[in-house]
């Protein structure tokens, strides 16, 4: 492999690559700017090339363009701080090879420039569009990925499948394939098949001659001719009925269509992409949904990742919503307490962005004051905050805290009585240690917090009973590690989803499996 390219004003970053490339043997040359980029590739040219989007002087956007009008043969990989919608859009269209945001794992970072290195494929630059009106936000990697396949999807006419629950936003993301695709200028028409009855969606959809039924007084254009030429967004596909599953697969095949009553066939040019909260697999399975009709549907999949699968951009999309309520409904922006914002990235979010988006709307009307605390928030929030609340974490703090009892009980009796086999406590300094293999069970529920507290209180009184002096740091280090093994065996061994699984960046996981001596064992 030729020399790898690190461009990059942030210096911590290029120590954190250099390092890494050094430790593979892999050949590198760093750069704080894109002049400097620019100026040594008339001389050489990288095997790869990695390049931040932010940077003084000239962008990394404007930087990738450049490079791969002068050189497509040389891969780039964009990284980014500022993970957003545009920026992945923009960078795929420029031609990159993928999208990197930060905070990255080296790991995967190694591991995505051997694959460029390889591949090394030449890739077309095309100038990008003007950002939609709509803002897509998320910097989980959950919604990185849906970036990443909107970016890819960005200058394709396929069809679409967006699956996810309900208030994932799948309108929204159906918005942004069509307003990042060739089909911009033309319309985008939206229509909610479960919302219009059985006997009018016919019609809706390819429109009615005059006199074709009772009450056809004139003649009607349906959806996909509003939409010639655009994108059709179906939504709820699965609960469209078998009779016009049937006449949409024919669209979709042959693309003509008849309008109800009519005898001319009329032409089709629409982009298709439909949606569902529903398993049309499993409806498939059950009769209730075509099979010919999902295959001819199901060219691209994408799945929304539903919010309590994104915890991490609760704080993101508060500070957007209140802010938009604000302008909206009238008013001061609302900021959150620490602890209400906790309870908040707890709550399950069953009605998704969607219910947060509400909760802001109730929040910057209800509460009191400028600044949102526990008590300020939505009854059924309230009531169903989970452990981490800020009550629960005072009454952990005060549980562990309590004097030691005479007879301190061992803490494989306290563990809770859904813990398996392997996870029964180990012996360290002669006296029970936490588990290796438990963690705290995820349900919330207070007899199950019970549990762990008193697991941890007795734990922390045994150390005490035998003399171990502050033996808080050992048993922090052997929570965290005995979380670590928990996530990863979850996760069977993949960091990055060990990592959002325990609420940590990915970066900090790979740190303290190092600084916990955990290296030779995940």
């Amino acid at each position: 492999m030729k020399n790898v390219w690190i461009v990059d004003d942030d210096r911590s970053i290029r120590w954190v690559l250099e390092k890494a490339l050094t430790r593979e043997g892999i050949p590198y040359r760093s750069f704080d700017n894109a002049r400097d980029v620019q100026d040594a590739i008339e001389d050489e040219t990288p095997s790869v090339l990695v390049s931040d989007v932010r940077m003084p002087g000239e962008s990394g956007l404007s930087l990738l363009k450049k490079i791969k009008a002068a050189h497509p043969q040389v891969p780039v990989i964009v990284m980014t701080a500022f993970s957003d919608l545009d920026t992945a859009v923009q960078a795929f269209q420029g031609g990159a090879f993928e999208y990197l945001p930060k905070p990255f794992d080296v790991e995967q970072a190694l591991a995505l420039i051997r694959r460029a290195a390889a591949v090394a494929e030449p890739v077309q630059a095309s100038d990008a569009p003007e950002a939609g009106e709509r803002e897509m936000l998320g910097k989980a990697a959950a919604m990185q990925d849906v970036f990443r396949a909107i970016g890819r999807l960005s200058q394709s006419h396929v069809t679409v499948l967006i699956t996810g629950e309900s208030g994932t936003g799948k309108e929204l993301v159906a918005r942004a394939l069509h307003e990042h695709s060739p089909r911009k200028g033309k319309p985008f028409i939206a229509i909610n098949t479960a919302a219009i009855p059985k006997d009018l969606l016919e019609s809706e959809l390819f429109g009615h001659e005059r006199g074709s039924f009772t009450g056809a007084a004139s003649t009607r254009q349906g959806r996909f001719q509003q939409a010639e030429g655009g994108t059709l967004f179906l939504d709820e596909i699965g609960d469209m009925p078998s009779d016009l599953q049937v006449r949409l697969l024919r669209v979709l095949q042959d693309g003509e269509y008849y309008r109800v009553g009519g005898q001319a066939p009329m032409k089709s040019n629409v982009r298709i992409i439909a949606a569902t909260h529903q398993n049309l697999d499993e409806r498939v399975r059950l009769g209730m949904f075509r099979e010919d009709l999902l295959h001819r549907l199901n060219v691209v999949r994408l799945r929304l990742p539903p919010l309590r699968e994104r915890r991490d951009d609760v704080p993101l999309l508060m500070k957007h919503f209140l802010s938009k309520s604000a302008q909206t409904l009238g008013g001061d922006v609302k900021t959150l307490t620490p602890a209400a914002m906790q309870v908040l990235q707890n709550f399950a979010f069953p009605g998704n962005v969607r219910q947060l988006e509400n909760v802001c709307h109730w929040i910057t009307v209800m509460a009191p004051g400028s600044s949102v605390d526990v008590d300020d928030l939505p009854p059924e929030v309230r009531v169903a905050a989970p452990a981490g609340s800020a009550a629960a974490l005072a009454g952990y703090a005060e549980s562990v805290s309590v004097a030691a009892p005479t007879h301190a009980a061992p803490v494989v009796a306290a563990m809770p009585s859904h813990a398996t086999a392997t996870s029964i406590a180990p012996v360290t300094n002669g006296y029970p240690a936490p588990s290796n293999a438990a963690a705290a069970p995820s349900d919330g529920s207070s007899a199950a917090l019970g549990d762990w507290q008193h697991a941890l209180s007795s734990a922390l009184a045994s150390a005490i009973q035998h003399g171990e002096h502050a033996p808080g740091e050992r048993l922090t280090r052997e929570f965290e590690a005995t979380m670590i093994r928990s996530a990863l065996t979850q996760t069977k061994g993949r960091r990055i989803e060990a990592s959002e699984w325990l609420g940590w960046g990915r970066n900090t996981l790979t740190r303290k499996i190092h600084e916990l001596g955990m290296d030779g064992e995940v």
